[in-house]
């Protein structure tokens, strides 16, 4: 439980500075903004699902992201040089890495999936799945066939 609240605590931390389109990188001003003002684009391989940088720029170092998917989106199996780390906001999300069973994450749940290692998620929430990732280096993305 102790290791739970800490890596819960940890995450809440990283996600309190989040930032939705301010792609910040190492900014000291700081930003905020509410939900309802993140303007989510389509994610351009699994089109059921939408997204928005929060913080970072994936494509030269560590990134925050907001995931919005409805019921039955499912992102199919793929891996990340980054390590990955998502914490759900809203909704039910089954996470399944490669030599585990899936596992049902509800809202403050946690999720690590280590650098390459094979996994996938989905959305089983009827009003839909709201969730933040967070990768730890410059973004990429491997499908598995």
């Amino acid at each position: 439980m102790t290791l739970f609240l800490g890596r819960f605590v940890a995450v809440a931390i990283l996600l309190a500075g989040s930032t939705s389109g301010f792609q910040t990188g190492n900014s000291t001003s700081g930003a905020t903004q509410p939900v309802s003002a993140i303007h989510f684009v389509q994610d351009s391989d699994v089109k059921c699902l939408s997204y928005a940088v929060e913080s970072g720029n994936p494509d030269t170092g560590p990134s925050t992201h907001i995931l919005r998917f409805p019921k039955g989106c499912a992102y199919p199996w793929h891996y990340h040089t980054a390590e990955e780390q998502l914490m759900v906001v809203q909704g039910l999300v089954s996470v399944q890495m490669d030599k585990s069973a899936a596992v049902s994450l509800d809202p403050g749940g946690f999720a690590v999936m280590p650098s390459k290692e094979p996994h996938r998620f989905s959305c089983a929430s009827e009003r839909g799945c709201l969730a933040f990732v967070h990768f730890d280096r410059a973004y990429d993305i491997f499908w598995i066939k």
